[in-house]
């Protein structure tokens, strides 16, 4: 199947995000993709809302969701694609929501690791995620979904592999500092090699973030990216064949010890 990574700069504004959802969306099914991935915070960037942020999300989650799949529905793509949800608190969850491309919710993943990192605490405002993984079927593929900190815990990539997924769909908004698009790079092409499947990620370019969207093959090639295009799309072809000839000569995952005591989780 084909997957495009769509890119953008994300504003406070639900109705300006999804319009540029849309423009994107119909680049990537004119390269004739089945399905594109868009970023974290897709719904609209924390930093520009104006108000209490349980009030955006309440007054924006259900809005979000509704256009995303009119767009898929009205272009005949499957999306994937980042949002606030609310939580029944002061603090939503960080959501991606997934649409196949008849405009149907193959369902929502709630972000396990919340960036409590480099003098940043994400759970001041975010509830985490309480349901553990989600993979879908789209193409005749299984995907699996993890949202940016997601991307620092191997046991997150590893369970959604032995879950059966053959790419993983990595929405972020990966914060700009010392040597972080080094660690952004390293490890989606960890992720990949590791587990031998696609990576395919889609990150926020703005004054905070890096951008530098990515799809990586089974060995930590990568065959699509962008730099820091402040809207722009890129697509691959993202294929069973390409993960049964890696994984013929590197099974790590046939190889994996889970006899021994100490190595389960």
């Amino acid at each position: 199947m084909r997957i495009s990574v769509g890119q953008f700069r994300p504003t406070g504004v639900v109705s300006e995000n999804v319009a540029t959802l849309r423009r994107l969306a119909e680049s990537a099914r004119d390269d004739g993709a089945d399905l594109v991935l868009f970023p974290e915070e897709s719904m609209f960037t924390v930093r520009h809302v104006h108000g209490p942020l349980a009030e955006a999300v309440d007054a924006g989650w259900s809005t979000f969701v509704a256009e995303v799949t009119r767009i898929a529905a009205d272009l005949q793509i499957a999306i994937v694609a980042g949002g606030y949800e609310p939580s029944g608190t002061e603090r939503p969850y960080n959501t991606v929501v997934a649409v196949d491309a008849e405009g149907r919710i193959l369902g929502t993943y709630r972000k396990l690791h919340l960036y409590d990192a480099f003098k940043y605490k994400e759970s001041d405002s975010i509830t985490a995620g309480d349901r553990g993984i989600l993979t879908i079927e789209v193409g005749g593929l299984t995907l699996g979904i993890m949202t940016c900190y997601d991307l620092r815990f191997p046991e997150v990539a590893r369970a959604l592999a032995v879950a059966g997924a053959e790419a993983l769909l990595v929405p972020a908004a990966w914060f700009k500092g010392d040597h972080k698009i080094d660690h952004w790079q390293l490890l989606l092409k960890a992720r990949a090699v590791e587990n031998t499947v696609w990576v395919v990620a889609a990150g926020t370019r703005s004054d905070n973030t890096v951008g530098h969207s990515a799809i990586i093959d089974p060995l930590a090639v990568p065959v699509a990216f962008l730099g820091e295009e402040g809207e722009a799309v890129e697509t691959a072809e993202v294929t069973r064949e390409r993960i049964d000839e890696v994984r013929s000569f590197l099974p790590v995952l046939a190889n994996r010890r889970t006899d021994v005591d100490a190595l389960r989780p």
